[in-house]
């Protein structure tokens, strides 16, 4: 029986399928899986041990050695992504507050989902269109994966402090430490980074059940349409902000689009931010609902996204792959690529 398979075949299926599949339990029977013991430690309250081994994961596979243009256009998909995202939570905590529902989101899901991106599909999109320094760029990718971005963002807007804020500096550290750790083993030793790189498959899928467990149906009717537009606005938003930005510097927009997605360890983002401040406790369930949802419409949005993209420069007559070269060895390029954005 190809479970693994099966559950592949849905789009962050390893994330969906246990998320949802713990939150149907606990809304059909919520005691069934708390009896005690190392099931209800495994399966129920295993949501900060599972993503804490995670972020130590994660950082493992930061590398530190990023020069020259790698460098460079990795530090835009990052900018652009997070200052996006950065924007649309500001005017949606504005409108909303922390508490509050903006167009029908959560501020703080806006903030986690669209500064997170799905690091598999921009390798496989800039494998197809790009050049090797746009898959070296891939590390910055993965900066952005998790709580650190949207903690910073937060601290910006006020709502988190290193001292007077919702968050003390400890609770920062407490999330950059497991990272850090990783990074380290993972630069200092390239056999711990492959043991720990196999690490966040593996974790995955376990987390984001004891995330569904925590989390009811009600929340997923209340929540599930502000995921669908969260979903939409990161394509839309994100993966065409980095397409513009990418054609103004010269470089394959097609490539910048594909950070229009969501991370489907993004959906845990949430319940990181809820423990360590229980001011964003109450809209915790529903952000995470939003999140899962959007991970989904991001990444079955962005392949539409990018097909239209591909045609539409092609009957401008622009060879895509024209576009990996300086702008002075390009066949065609009649008019500036920004202004077909």
């Amino acid at each position: 029986m190809k479970i693994k398979k099966t559950i592949e075949r849905i789009p962050a299926g390893m994330v969906i399928v246990p998320l949802f599949l713990g939150m149907i339990i606990n809304s059909v029977s919520p005691g069934l899986l708390r009896i005690g013991g190392f099931t209800e430690a495994l399966l129920v309250n295993g949501t900060m041990p599972f993503i804490a081994l995670f972020l130590v994961c994660i950082g493992a596979q930061v590398r530190v050695n990023m020069i020259g243009s790698a460098f460079k256009k990795g530090l835009t998909l990052l900018s652009v992504k997070w200052f996006v995202a950065a924007v649309v939570a500001l005017i949606g905590f504005a409108v909303a507050g922390m508490e509050g529902l903006f167009l029908g989101m959560a501020p703080i899901a806006i903030l986690a989902g669209m500064s997170n991106s799905a690091g598999s599909v921009y390798l496989a999109i800039a494998g197809q269109y790009g050049r090797e320094d746009d898959t070296a760029a891939y590390p910055f990718i993965a900066i952005g994966d998790g709580p650190f971005l949207t903690m910073i963002t937060l601290s910006l807007f006020g709502m988190m402090g290193f001292v007077d804020g919702l968050f003390k500096i400890t609770d920062l550290i407490s999330v950059i430490l497991p990272i850090m750790i990783g990074a380290v083993l993972g630069n200092f030793d390239e056999d711990m980074r492959s043991l720990l790189s196999k690490g966040t498959d593996l974790l995955i899928p376990f987390f984001a059940f004891c995330i569904g467990m925590g989390i009811s149906l009600q929340s997923l009717i209340a929540g599930g349409i502000g995921g669908v537009l969260i979903g939409i606005l990161t394509i839309i938003l994100t993966g065409g902000g980095v397409y513009i930005v990418y054609s103004w510097f010269g470089w394959n927009p097609i490539v910048g689009a594909s950070e229009g997605t969501i991370a489907g360890n993004a959906i845990a983002t949430p319940a990181i931010i809820a423990a360590a401040s229980p001011a964003f406790a109450p809209i915790m369930e529903i952000a995470t609902v939003q999140i899962a949802t959007s991970v989904v419409v991001g990444l079955i949005g962005l392949p539409l996204f990018i097909t239209f993209l591909v045609k539409r420069l092609e009957r401008k007559g622009i060879n895509i792959q024209d576009l990996n070269l300086p702008r002075s060895e390009r066949t065609k390029m009649e008019v500036p690529l920004h202004k077909h954005a």
